[in-house]
């Protein structure tokens, strides 16, 4: 990830603006998944990441629960392929190992699974529809570079 971004652990309750402008712009306007589907009662409880560029605007977010599943990844669209996502996810699997988690997991759009085995996960059982999107499910397994 560039120099210029600016990664930051974060509750929802402190940064819900910022958080949900990247969702919006990627799940609800990008992918048309309807807002109701993209808010849950999730987000209190887990832990965030934001990304914000040079200018302090937000430009990527992810999530983790205390279950250990990851999600909500986004980034902007004019900031995908700059290493934005890994940092996201590098954030959240760093995040996990210093809490102790146990079992990593996530729902992965069926396009975005070979990033997600890059870093380490492992799809697991049959595609399935998510908001109107093919998702598989990934689990993350401990390796030589990928540990928690």
């Amino acid at each position: 990830m560039d120099a210029s971004f600016q990664l930051k652990h974060c509750r929802w309750q402190d940064n819900s603006d910022a958080l949900m402008a990247v969702r919006r712009m990627v799940f609800i306007e990008e992918q048309h998944v309807p807002e109701a589907l993209e808010l849950d009662e999730s987000d209190s409880i887990c832990h965030h990441v934001l990304v914000t560029d040079a200018g302090n605007k937000p430009v990527g977010t992810g999530r983790i629960g205390p279950d250990g599943r990851i999600g909500r990844m986004a980034v902007l669209k004019a900031y995908r392929r700059q290493g934005v996502g890994s940092a996201l996810l590098a954030a959240l699997l760093d995040y996990a190992r210093q809490e102790q988690y146990t079992g990593i997991y996530l729902h992965a759009q069926v396009d975005a699974i070979p990033f997600y085995e890059k870093h380490g996960f492992i799809a697991s059982g049959e595609s399935y529809m998510d908001a109107g999107i093919l998702h598989r499910n990934m689990i993350y397994r401990q390796s030589r570079g990928h540990s928690t």
